[in-house]
């Protein structure tokens, strides 16, 4: 299941596009001076993605909350975008309710559950996106899409990034079966050690996203870093070899060059301790492609990982108890 739903990242993406297109979002009523967008997993990491593609671009800040409680920022001047793919997170739920009381322009992205409810309710502006989709995680595209738009159709940023979005659908199609290829030969990799993935500061979303795959999709612990902030402490750390250790470096060739230098130095070192490196290099002509590209790339490595695991890479069975045993209180 979980194959044919990374299958269709594509066809997601150009939905998406669509959706966001024919979205209604109303001026705000006072001048946005910052963003802050709740959300949680799979929902949430969308906004991570946005944070990043829009940092050189948007001129207020925009950032991400990932609990129950908001900041005290957030006012009246405060885009606050909501977003849970169920409608029915109850973080984001409860942020939901923090931000009604603090005058917001608030705007809903969800596939319908609560959220969908209370923004009809209040007259706010909501983007409901479809909610046939088995697995929150595999709604990325819904999810980070809806967020370029509302920022494009308050005036915050160009469209830029959404014409970046639309032309990576292409570059993910025609690079299809490399990109298979490669996500199979880094599962092998993977498979029987612990991950480590790496990647510089810009492109932590990614390392976000790949973390957060092999822990849903492959059931297994890793963990990531990103220079040059690693350089600073982590890499200290890397004292004794261990064979049981695969580190993935996940590169651009237009990575700022000072960061580039330290990769290729931090490679040398943690090269002498673990024979296990993997460099994953990224296609694309720019950061918007590059993300969606490596995107791909990992979410399929870690569908090929639950298959060597011997795993369901959809089941979550662990988190359905959590919620269970949470709403006995």
């Amino acid at each position: 299941m979980m194959d044919k739903l990374i299958e269709r990242f594509p066809a997601q993406l150009i939905e998406a596009l669509e959706i966001g297109e024919a979205a209604s979002i109303s001026a705000a009523e006072n001048e946005i001076n910052k963003v802050y967008v709740a959300g949680l997993g799979g929902s949430g990491i969308g906004a991570n993605f946005v944070a990043s593609f829009v940092r050189d671009e948007c001129p207020i800040p925009y950032n991400v909350g990932k609990g129950y409680t908001i900041p005290k920022y957030v006012d009246k001047n405060t885009l606050a975008i909501a977003s849970s793919y169920s409608g029915n997170t109850e973080e984001t739920l409860m942020a939901f309710d923090a931000m009604k009381k603090t005058g917001a322009k608030i705007v809903v992205v969800s596939s319908g559950g609560k959220l969908i409810e209370y923004a009809k309710e209040l007259g706010l502006d909501y983007i409901q996106v479809p909610g046939d989709w088995p697995s929150p995680r595999a709604c990325l595209g819904f999810s980070l899409v809806q967020q370029l738009f509302i920022l494009n159709k308050l005036n915050l940023i160009s469209n830029d990034s959404i014409l970046s979005v639309k032309s990576s659908i292409d570059l993910i199609k025609y690079n299809q079966e490399d990109i298979k290829e490669e996500a199979k030969k880094i599962a092998d990799f993977l498979h029987g050690k612990m991950p480590i993935i790496y990647s510089t500061s810009r492109m932590e979303p990614v390392a976000i996203r790949f973390r957060q795959q092999i822990n849903e999709n492959a059931k297994a612990l890793c963990w990531h870093h990103v220079i040059p902030e690693m350089n600073h402490n982590e890499l200290v750390g890397w004292k004794d070899e261990n064979e049981n250790l695969a580190v993935v470096y996940l590169r651009n060739n237009d990575d700022f060059s000072r960061n580039q230098l330290r990769m290729d130095i931090n490679q040398k070192i943690i090269g002498k301790l673990t024979p296990n490196i993997y460099v994953a290099n990224s296609k694309g002509k720019n950061y918007v492609e590059k993300s969606i590209y490596f995107v791909h790339l990992v979410d399929w490595v870690t569908f090929y990982l639950s298959e060597l695991r011997g795993v369901d890479s959809i089941e979550v069975d662990v988190i359905d108890y959590l919620k269970s045993e949470l709403a006995k209180v």
